[in-house]
């Protein structure tokens, strides 16, 4: 009977080990809580808060300034209003506009609309890649974002505890041809836009430049939290962003529309990528950059959800993978549990304090 009853403990131990492992499998995904910190929203529609419920996906709405401020003050009241109406699966952050620039008073008056945001929910302030790529001041000189015109916003931010979210500068591989580009969507994105290909306009400036006017406003505000999109614009390179984290304690970075890149370097050298994660676990979001304008709501949510998909096989599973992002294949990355949780939620919750 004894011999029985340790048979019995031993089995129910042995399966809730494999239920409770350390690994998730994709039978999981439904079930882990997940927030996609990098998401836009430029309708009243509702396809990708569907879709977010079905996944279990909390979506943090990031306001960006394009298109100019009447769009950017549209966005915020719809943003605003989604957040009244799915307090629970959504989020927004503010950003703010350029124009006025050259006016006595830009600087009190931005402070004034990022207070405002604030109040209406917003829970982060966004910056764009036309700060040194688009506008200029009164002598046609590209305004960077180290320019001391911007010092009392971030200043403001910084003593009332606001996240920074900066998309500043491109990938590496915009200032190359398109035909050595090291992933299609960038390949892709620059052929379609060629006023942000760099290459094609080297009288702007360079990528290290680009990267040197952020370093150097972080370090006038080392108070500020900052949170990098797009892998803080070093996504070439796992080596370069443990550089970037080790110099600036507060800031992390989201992976919204690097995951090319990820796979690229993940078919090069898997294990040097899957400790990067490791190591920086705390200091990585996950994030699509995925944007909703409306429209068919069917393709539209097969897409988010293929997508979303596709990148928790890469971060959950060993699984052999291709893409349509790189040529050749990869391994998925395989990380542990406790990574996985931080990457797909707590690190958004703790960044953004959600």
């Amino acid at each position: 009977m004894k011999t029985q009853f340790l048979f019995l403990f031993f089995a129910v131990l042995t399966v809730a080990s494999c239920r409770n492992g350390k690994y998730y499998t994709m039978e999981d995904f439904p079930d882990v809580e997940k927030i996609d910190a990098h998401y836009h929203i430029y309708t009243t529609e509702e396809n990708s808060v569907e879709q977010a419920h079905t996944d279990n996906f909390m979506l943090l709405n990031i306001n960006t300034y394009s298109g100019g401020c009447e769009r950017v003050v549209d966005a915020h009241q719809n943003l605003k209003l989604l957040k009244q109406q799915e307090p629970e699966a959504t989020a927004f952050t503010a950003t703010f506009c350029l124009e006025g620039w050259n006016e006595p008073g830009w600087a009190d008056n931005t402070i004034a609309w990022i207070d405002q945001c604030i109040a209406d929910g917003a829970i982060a302030v966004k910056v764009w890649k036309n700060v040194g790529m688009e506008y200029r001041d009164n002598d046609s000189a590209l305004i960077m974002i180290d320019d001391p015109q911007f010092s009392p916003v971030f200043s403001h931010l910084e003593e009332k505890g606001i996240p920074l979210v900066g998309h500043l500068g491109e990938p590496k591989n915009c200032w190359l041809p398109l035909d050595e580009m090291t992933t299609k969507n960038d390949s892709n994105y620059f052929a379609e836009n060629p006023q942000y290909h760099m290459y094609l306009h080297p009288e702007y400036p360079s990528y290290e430049e680009q990267m040197a006017a952020r370093d150097r406003m972080l370090e006038k505000h080392p108070d500020l939290v900052f949170i990098g999109c797009h892998l803080a614009s070093l996504e070439w390179s796992v080596d370069e962003m443990a550089r970037f984290l080790d110099r600036f304690p507060n800031a992390s970075m989201d992976m919204a529309a690097r995951m090319g890149q990820l796979f690229y370097q993940t078919a090069e050298d898997r294990e040097k990528v899957r400790d990067f994660f490791i190591n920086y676990q705390d200091r990585l979001l996950y994030g699509t950059d995925i944007i909703d304008r409306g429209g068919s709501r069917e393709a539209f949510q097969n897409r988010l959800h293929q997508t979303w998909l596709d990148d928790w096989e890469y971060l959950v599973t060993d699984n052999n993978m291709s893409s349509n992002l790189i040529d050749g294949s990869f391994r998925g990355l395989k990380l542990p549990k406790e990574v996985v949780d931080k990457i797909y939620a707590s690190n958004a919750r703790e960044w953004y304090k959600l």
